[in-house]
């Protein structure tokens, strides 16, 4: 199953810095609905995103009910990617 949205990049810091998308309440109910046969523990779903000209596997986190798409820094750093920053994901489950 794949889905695009855009959202704000957003920062989490905690020891290290991370950098999140949410994923918007739709999609995220969609998600949650194919959950129970992707996720590999504790409510992470492995995925292949696409930002831009980057991809990357990741997992997307579960959160209050949704989830956040984690941007690792291979897909940041050559598009200079930053907190406030919109952008455009697309998300392949399960990959």
């Amino acid at each position: 199953m794949t889905f695009s949205f855009s959202g704000e990049i957003i920062e989490w810091r905690g020891p290290a810095p991370f950098y999140f998308v949410g994923v918007p309440e739709d999609i995220a109910d969609a998600i949650g609905a194919l959950a129970p046969t992707l996720t590999y523990g504790w409510g992470a779903i492995p995925a292949t995103i696409r930002v831009g000209a980057s991809e990357a596997t990741t997992s997307l986190f579960p959160k209050n009910g949704g989830y956040f798409v984690p941007l690792k820094a291979a897909v940041r750093t050559p598009q200079h990617l930053m907190a406030g920053d919109v952008v455009t994901i697309t998300v392949e489950l399960g990959r």
